[in-house]
């Protein structure tokens, strides 16, 4: 009985040596913390619309305590929340896009609640404060273009009718061109390659699980 009990007591033993303790420990990212990222998916308002997905690489490596959390490389995955193309006649095309994930390199997946801040090398569009790219609206080209319409319009009427036919060509030319320029619509576009800027909305926890052998390092 003794002996058998000795047994027993150096099984457990043995098996609490060789047992793998694993432990937890949580680093969080604060609300506002900055995340920039290379866009890898083309998108524009005249090719995409919502609920299409995007996805992007993160190019400057994000810290926390010291530790980094979020290497350069790691993959953010969204999709398209919207995508409008006015006409000329007023408003400006936006994009606006929902980062949802962060992939670290080891398949680690992580939700995230961020908004677009910036797009540092595209002068053409403009984030607002509610994280909706913008671009270019009415401008001096479109006025140049009326009126090379109707400067075309009148040179066409002057040579069906010559003189008279000349107030007939620039009130066809004017209307023409308004209406073509009235038809089209405004564009915007990011190609791959494009840098933002992202805010985090709310924090991001990291949870991650070390094991070491008891007596170990």
């Amino acid at each position: 009985m003794k002996t058998r009990l000795a047994c027993f007591l150096m099984l457990a033993v043995a098996a609490a040596g060789a047992q793998t303790r694993t432990t937890t420990s949580a680093d969080t990212l604060p609300a506002g913390t900055a995340v920039r990222m290379k866009l890898e998916t083309p998108l524009s308002t005249s090719a995409n619309k919502p609920g299409d997905r995007f996805a992007g690489k993160v190019i400057d490596a994000v810290s926390v305590n010291g530790r980094q959390v979020i290497p350069v490389g790691a993959s953010v995955e969204g999709h398209v929340m919207r995508a409008d193309e006015p006409r000329r006649i007023h408003g400006t095309p936006v994009l606006d896009l929902r980062p949802e994930t962060v992939i670290l390199p080891n398949g680690e997946r992580y939700m995230i609640v961020a908004s677009l801040v910036d797009t540092s090398n595209h002068p053409d569009v403009e984030v607002n404060e509610e994280g909706e790219i913008h671009g270019r609206g009415h401008d001096k080209r479109d006025l140049e273009g009326l009126g090379v319409g109707a400067a075309g319009g009148a040179g066409l009427g002057w040579l069906a009718g010559r003189g008279s036919g000349m107030l007939i060509g620039t009130g066809i030319g004017v209307a023409a061109a308004a209406g073509h320029w009235l038809a089209r619509h405004h564009s915007t576009a990011l190609p791959a390659g494009t840098e933002i800027i992202m805010e985090l909305n709310r924090p991001m926890s990291f949870t991650t699980l070390t094991a070491a052998r008891e007596g170990g390092e």
